[in-house]
């Protein structure tokens, strides 16, 4: 028996590289532990449901028996556990294979399933990610601050990927500094391919809109890729469409425009109907192609190549204890605005009404509004990361949590990043026209118009300032706080006492 998990939809996955249709089965089961263990967008639930629907009719067109386990099935238990012990006592079958899941819970469960089932379990290492957990473990073992960008480099190495011999084309590692331009005035950007749902996908919808009425989120706007040829025509469209500029603007924030050039291929890469290898490889092929430019091509792979194969790496190499870490003492509430929208914050507004209608937002939506905002008020790194799993359609923990935790919190101490991402208004300012619109002033640094982003900067600093003025990195706004007189300071704290103690983690 052949368990494929709901994030595991390649026919290359490791479990199904020596599959044999004549004696094995397929196992793929929707079970509402899986759906509520946090309460997920309704569209990402949506989404895995049809794609694994999809998936399951691929592989039985493909003559391979599948037994499927939909929601509403009768004696669906609405476990893993539950249903791998039902099908087992239905099907003769003398052994298990799965590939090793994404997230430690079920990675414990697994652990389970060998001392519990009557059958031997097989976990396999998965064979989708560039560098496998060992390796990364190796790479991270006795060191206390994991550097992103050395990893990357030695994954550049290990791939081939825009290098030439032994050193990188053109000469430079990383064309970050290139990528941070805001969107000119009256700059249009392209129309981005959507994926109308088809009978099955309206099904699953329907469903998904009766069992979890009370989800977060809208189903309305879905349109993501739930088979491999979809996924496969989006990483075309952007290839073609966004790519050539993706660079540019990759750090830019517009209102009303969700997308912009980004690649919206995070939700099939994450369920595994598209490979880091192969779209990585793509992204280079354009680029020698002369079809994108090097800093454009490059600042993608390092998303993927860099990025989150890091994450998924640190992951596993430091969980269980990772996520408890809080280096900041960290403890407000979540405010209720994250889930409702509803603040005089134009940025944070944008930002949630438009992961409610599209369970999206891109890194720097992510990074520097909402993480901002979180960082920057002391919010605790549990409930921002509940938020954060139960939100985006390409939310799991192994990609989720490092992020939140160490990259947007800090709360890992430095563990990833080398100084908290703190920022007042003036980067939203300048990145976005977001303060255009805002009942707040950006330019007001104190009192009621004031942006709050400014004081609640400044108070950021002086309230971790224990823990953070001898960070090398942190030296210039320390440098400024330090020729801050008492009143200055005292004007900051009772800005930031006010505004923070208006927050409410209730409607």
């Amino acid at each position: 028996m052949r368990l494929v998990l709901g994030d595991q939809l390649n026919t290359r996955i490791a479990s199904l590289t020596d599959l044999d249709p004549e004696h094995d089965t397929v196992l793929l089961v929707e079970v509402r532990d899986e759906a509520t263990y946090v309460r997920h967008h309704k569209q990402k639930i949506a989404f895995l449901f049809a794609a694994m629907r999809h998936f399951a009719q691929g592989l039985r067109d493909e003559g391979v028996n599948v037994a499927y386990v939909e929601l509403t099935d009768p004696g669906n238990t609405h476990s893993f556990t539950g249903e791998l012990e039902r099908a087992l006592a239905r099907l003769s079958v003398g052994r298990v294979v799965v590939t090793e899941p994404g997230e430690w819970r079920v990675w414990e469960m697994m652990q389970d399933w060998r001392e519990t089932l009557s059958v031997p379990v097989e976990i396999r290492a998965d064979n989708r990610f560039l560098c496998p957990r060992e390796d990364f473990a190796g790479w991270a073992e006795g060191k206390h601050h994991l550097r992103m960008e050395t990893f990357y480099r030695g994954m550049r190495k290990r791939t081939g990927l825009l290098m030439e011999g032994g050193e990188p084309v053109g000469g430079r590692w990383n064309f970050d500094a290139e990528n941070r331009k805001r969107l000119p005035k009256g700059h249009r950007v392209p129309d981005r391919i959507g994926f109308q749902p088809d009978a099955v996908t309206r099904e699953v919808i329907a469903l998904v809109e009766q069992e979890f009425a009370d989800h977060f989120g809208d189903t309305a706007a879905f349109s993501w890729p739930v088979t491999r040829a979809d996924a496969l025509a989006a990483l075309k469209h952007f290839i073609a469409e966004c790519l050539p500029t993706f660079g540019d603007y990759q750090d830019a924030m517009k209102g009303g425009e969700p997308f912009l050039y980004h690649a919206l291929l995070s939700p099939a890469l994450n369920a595994g109907l598209l490979t880091a290898e192969e779209v990585c490889r793509e992204a280079e092929r354009a680029y020698k192609d002369g079809e994108a430019p090097l800093h454009c091509a490059e600042g993608f792979i390092r998303q993927i190549l860099g990025w989150r194969e890091y994450v998924r790496g640190l992951y596993w190499a430091r969980m269980p204890e990772y996520r408890a870490s809080n280096a900041l003492d960290a403890g407000r509430p979540l405010p209720w605005f994250y889930w409702s929208g509803e603040t005089d914050l134009n940025c944070i507004r944008q930002v949630v009404d438009q992961t409610r209608s599209h369970a999206y937002a891109h890194h720097i939506q992510r990074l520097m509004v909402t993480g901002n905002f979180a960082l920057i008020a002391g919010l605790s790194p549990a409930e921002v990361e509940e938020w954060y799993l139960v939100v985006f359609a390409d939310a799991y923990e192994w990609v989720e949590l490092p992020n939140v935790h160490g990259m947007v919190l800090w709360a890992d101490g430095g563990v990833m990043g080398s100084k908290p991402y703190a920022a007042s208004g003036a980067y939203i300012d300048r990145m976005s026209d977001y303060c255009a619109d805002c009942a707040y002033d950006v330019r007001t640094k104190n009192g009621e118009r004031a942006c709050p982003f400014n004081y609640l900067y400044w108070n950021f600093l002086i309230e971790n300032e224990e823990i953070l003025s001898g960070n090398q990195r942190m030296a210039m706004p320390y440098r400024t706080l330090a020729k801050m007189d008492e009143a200055r300071r005292k004007e900051i704290r009772r800005d930031a006492s006010r505004f923070l103690a208006s927050l409410s983690p209730e409607p």
